[in-house]
């Protein structure tokens, strides 16, 4: 048991050495490269961590190796462009003028709902709320407001099209149905729902709507029964 303290107690302040050694960025928001180094180091560690077996020794040397070769990884990220965007990757602009770029977000496997999810997390609760908003390499997520977002805000939206599918769900809450919204959908020259995007609907009957491969467009409508949420 002593033997098992004392190998644990010289492999923590090991990793707490070079984590302070590898910067704050590591201990931070990481890069792809320094996730993957971060959950081999914790792999590397377990394994005389519970083996007494096997010489602590590999463990270190195991776990300085790694450390070189973060360092290497670094300088190459800070001092050749073209192998940044590689090793780091790119950010992507998922909302433009535009809209949603739906080809960014399958590009990193994400679709309408995540957007909306993140848009949320960041306190904009409209898409039409921000000019731009992107994902950073390092998976964060960042947005640029209209300079009227606030007002653009007057209700939550909710999701009614997502896809090309209605979402039967937000329809019940909402307490609309599907007829009504395929009506919106002709009177605005669309002839299916399959090859809408995205459509979202607020409480004040504020329609946000977006073809595939077109701009969107935003639009009021009155709910049946003078409806509001």
């Amino acid at each position: 048991m002593t033997l098992v303290i004392i190998r644990t107690a010289i492999i923590f302040f090991t990793l707490l050495l070079l984590m302070r050694l590898m910067g704050k960025r590591q201990i931070g928001e990481m890069q792809p490269f320094e996730l993957v180094i971060t959950l081999l180091i914790a792999e590397l560690i377990c394994i005389p961590m519970a083996d007494t077996s096997i010489p602590l020794l590999y463990g270190v040397v195991s776990v300085v190796t790694i450390f070189i070769l973060h360092g290497l990884v670094m300088l190459a990220d800070l001092k050749l462009k073209p192998l940044k965007s590689l090793i780091s990757g790119k950010p992507s602009l998922v909302i433009n003028k535009n809209g949603i770029d739906d080809y960014q977000l399958k590009k990193n496997n994400l679709d309408v709902t995540d957007l909306i999810g993140s848009l949320r997390a960041a306190g904009y609760f409209s898409l039409d709320g921000v000019n731009y908003a992107l994902y950073e390499s390092n998976g964060t997520f960042s947005a640029l407001p209209r300079e009227d977002y606030e007002a653009a805000q007057d209700s939550l939206p909710l999701v009614i099209i997502d896809n090309g599918c209605f979402d039967e769900k937000n329809l019940a809450v909402a307490g609309l149905s599907r007829p009504f919204f395929e009506d919106v959908l002709r009177r605005q020259g669309v002839k299916t729902h399959k090859r809408v995007l995205v459509m979202t609907a607020d409480g004040t009957g504020k329609i946000y709507l977006q073809i595939k491969g077109e701009k969107y467009r935003t639009f009021r409508v009155s709910y049946p029964g003078g409806r509001t949420w």
